[in-house]
């Protein structure tokens, strides 16, 4: 296979990204409901800005960078594992949702996961489950690290499996039909390369976020009457 991935990992990794993984992401919109509501986002040129601006601001300079730590912490095996960077990039992560929806989502995401792990006989997930401090990045980082999936295919999964729940969240919500919705796909997939070779190669000192929008859209969703997409 190109790119260093072994037909294994490769179907591995699919498995790790596929939408039928039952983790519940297709529940969440990550603050997309909100822009919808309050007229953000009102078509699909407005989604694509939306879903590929994350794509730079947070996935390129938060999700993805932390992925890497992750899978590094992760080590070669079980008794490689570095238990006190796991424990800080985890606790970083936490801190730095900016509201109480997108904090709950990692939780719930990660916990989720870790049980679903925990079920292909990966032992360490298990007790991640029940953690505050648990998140989708770092679970899906221990899938990849054991299942020989190499770093940068990781993380190009899970940035186009991250791009593919919310345009999935836009066609539902703008609404859109199903072509626009393959274009906006087909735009934030072109962004994630760059946004991948960022991250990848970003110092600690440059991790984090600038997303107001997102947060504000977001901490507004958390009590908006009617809505389709949990908070």
């Amino acid at each position: 296979m190109t790119d260093g991935v072994g037909a294994p990992a490769l179907l591995r990794l699919l498995h790790l990204c596929s939408p039928t993984l039952p983790i519940g992401a297709f529940a969440y919109s990550q603050g997309l409901e909100g822009a919808v509501t309050v007229g953000w986002v009102r078509d699909e040129e407005d989604a694509r800005a939306w879903i590929t601006g994350q794509v730079s601001a947070q996935l390129a300079t938060l999700d993805l960078p932390l992925l890497r730590r992750f899978y590094d912490a992760w080590g070669a095996g079980p008794g490689d594992a570095d238990a006190c960077a796991l424990d800080t990039w985890s606790a970083f992560l936490a801190a730095s949702r900016p509201t109480a929806e997108l904090q709950l989502e990692d939780r719930h995401l990660g916990a989720a996961l870790a049980r679903v792990l925990g079920g292909l006989d990966l032992s360490e997930a298990a007790s991640w489950s029940g953690r505050a401090d648990v998140s989708h990045a770092a679970l899906f980082a221990l899938a990849a690290r054991r299942w020989d999936v190499p770093l940068a295919a990781a993380a190009h999964g899970f940035a186009f499996a991250w791009a593919e729940a919310q345009t999935s969240a836009a066609v539902r919500l703008v609404p859109l039909g199903q072509s626009a919705g393959q274009r906006i796909l087909v735009a934030a997939a072109g962004a994630i390369p760059a946004a991948v070779a960022r991250a990848l190669t970003l110092p600690d000192e440059e991790l984090g976020a600038a997303a107001p929008r997102l947060a504000i859209a977001s901490a507004r969703h958390e009590t908006q009457y009617s809505r389709l997409f949990r908070s």
